[in-house]
């Protein structure tokens, strides 16, 4: 019994302890940029691996040096509501919970092997968590981990930080890191003069970058773009 004891009081201690090492992480990122996130290592582990080089773009940009057209593209077509939320968008998890669900039983009912489209609802926030700390795998305890990372992010970080760090690392193709890096990239201009439908462009790749990148003729982009385009103008930036 008392090793039993033992392992639970270790094992609690090790979690604390984890979570105070992201704690300490996320408070350093009130001032200083991340030098890369865990996605962006995994990354480039495998391109690396698969082809023995690597194909890297990335640049830091300020905040203020990325168009608005390009936060606020982000923010139409990923999370509308992140100025205002917390960092959950409980209504919009609820309503992805509720497609998977029908999605799954869709496929059981016919029979297929085809494993059904999952929908997300993560907002920004937990998009960098996940981004920054975590692995892609899909179980219980990683969704509990990105729900705390998530708080901490909101807590410790300003809105306009959480979505300049988002803008500066997240994935826009293959070896393609952050806006400045996708803008030269699929425009050959600074992040800082992508126009409405640019910018609109670029936040409808965020879900299937490297797909997007690969058929930039998609039929589907250009006209979900100007759906994007429409609803930037009530994209509330923090």
């Amino acid at each position: 019994m008392k090793q039993v004891l033992r392992l639970v009081v270790l094992c609690a201690l090790a979690f604390v302890a984890l979570q105070l090492y992201f704690v300490g992480r996320i408070a350093t990122m009130v001032v200083l940029d991340p030098q890369s996130t865990a996605f962006e290592r995994s990354e480039a582990y495998r391109v690396t691996t698969e082809t023995g080089a690597l194909r890297w773009r990335q640049e830091w940009m300020p905040y203020d040096r990325i168009s608005d057209n390009l936060k606020r593209a982000v923010i139409a077509s990923e999370d509308d509501g992140f100025s205002q939320h917390d960092g959950v968008d409980w209504d919009a998890l609820e309503k992805a919970w509720a497609k998977n669900a029908k999605a799954e039983q869709r496929a059981e009912q016919r029979k297929t092997t085809k494993p059904p489209k999952i929908v997300g609802g993560s907002t920004i926030t937990q998009q960098l968590a996940k981004n920054l700390f975590l692995s892609g795998e899909r179980t219980l305890l990683r969704k509990g981990q990105e729900f705390v990372l998530t708080m901490l992010l909101e807590h410790l970080l300003s809105k306009q930080r959480i979505l300049e760090i988002y803008l500066n690392s997240v994935e826009w193709g293959e070896g393609v890191f952050g806006a400045e890096a996708a803008a030269q990239h699929y425009f050959r201009k600074p992040a800082s003069k992508l126009s409405a439908y640019e910018a609109a462009r670029l936040a409808v790749m965020l879900p299937r970058p490297k797909f997007f990148e690969k058929t930039p003729n998609s039929g589907y982009l250009s006209s979900r773009a100007g759906t994007i385009v429409a609803r930037m103008k009530d994209a509330q930036l923090p």
